[in-house]
């Protein structure tokens, strides 16, 4: 029997909300999602009204008139151990946000919030690449860098609910300016955002089919720009993924050196390039990591359930 038949035709949405849009869908106990929708986020210098507005959008879309059984949300930012509000978020506008309230009151369902790259660590854990593993960590990388640890099969939140926020360890002192406030952060040389960078400036010192594609304005250089252009072969799309996947496993070597897990699964829309990531992060990873020769070096595998496992993640909350 379907689960909404069991619910007496009640839904459970995952919402994942990060620095550009909101993802939500109807996720039922085997981690299928139906019912897709989209919204625009505000960025950092949005408001957080425009931010709830969007999630809340978003879920009735899915739910499509559809009694709601409760709503999961994976927040790309810091959640409280309570898992009620979000304590800062480097890419939207909210800072101590008691957002779980606010979307019951607006909603109308219960209401569980969770760090993004925890919900898609639950999610991998569950139905994708790091089930069976006793440990692991995951690194999603998309506009920024998030992360979380799994043990045992559990998501380890730590004292404030903010472990695992990788993407804001130092690995530059004095680098590049992050949005965080600080600068050198590991997610301004592994991330949506570096790859674009790293593109935009190697433009300007080579030839490449980016230029055609953005009429000769950096500016415009995206992130799918620059996928489908090392597709294609290009070499300056080509060189940017080298950069952020090198600095993919360095990074992944210091968490690797601390925390010695079974596997490392890469997710977030980046991992989408796959290997053309990957193989980098992994020689990086072993030419880095203290005593490579000498140990098991953890297996570097892209996640598998894609830009569903916020949703996913999320929606087991509520489970």
């Amino acid at each position: 029997m379907r689960e909404d038949a069991r619910m007496g035709g009640q839904v459970v949405v995952g919402v994942d909300i990060g620095g550009t849009k909101v993802l939500a869908g109807v996720v039922d106990e085997a981690g299928t999602v139906s019912s897709p929708a989209r919204r625009t986020t505000p960025g950092r210098r949005g408001v957080t009204r425009q931010a709830e507005d969007a999630l809340v959008e978003a879920v009735l879309e899915s739910a499509a008139g559809r009694p709601l059984a409760g709503v999961g949300v994976a927040a790309a930012g810091f959640v409280d151990p309570a898992g009620e509000r979000v304590m800062f978020a480097p890419h939207l506008p909210w800072q101590g946000e008691p957002l779980r309230d606010l979307l019951e009151e607006r909603l109308g369902c219960p209401v569980l919030l969770d760090n993004d790259a925890n919900c898609a660590a639950r999610a991998e854990a569950h139905h994708g690449a790091a089930r069976g593993a006793g440990s692991a960590l995951m690194i999603t990388m998309g506009t920024g860098i998030g992360g979380a640890v799994l043990i045992d099969g559990r998501v380890l939140r730590g004292a404030n609910g903010m472990a695992g926020e990788f993407g804001h360890m130092q690995v530059v002192p004095g680098g590049q300016a992050c949005e965080c406030g600080k600068s050198g952060c590991w997610e301004q040389y592994s991330s949506g955002n570096a790859l674009v960078r790293n593109a935009r400036a190697l433009m300007a010192e080579q030839p490449s089919v980016l230029a055609e594609v953005s009429g000769g304005r950096p500016e415009r250089v995206n992130g799918p720009m620059v996928t489908a252009a090392a597709e294609e072969g290009d070499l300056v799309a080509r060189q940017a993924f080298a950069s952020v996947g090198d600095w993919l496993g360095i990074g992944t070597a210091n968490l690797v050196a601390a925390l010695d897990p079974e596997v490392v699964v890469v997710g977030g829309g980046v991992s989408a390039a796959g290997d053309r990531l990957l193989d980098p992060a992994r020689a990086a990873l072993r030419r880095t990591l203290v005593g490579a020769a000498h140990r098991r070096v953890p297996d570097v595998v892209a996640a598998t359930l894609g830009p569903r496992a916020g949703m996913i993640g999320a929606a087991l909350l509520l489970r």
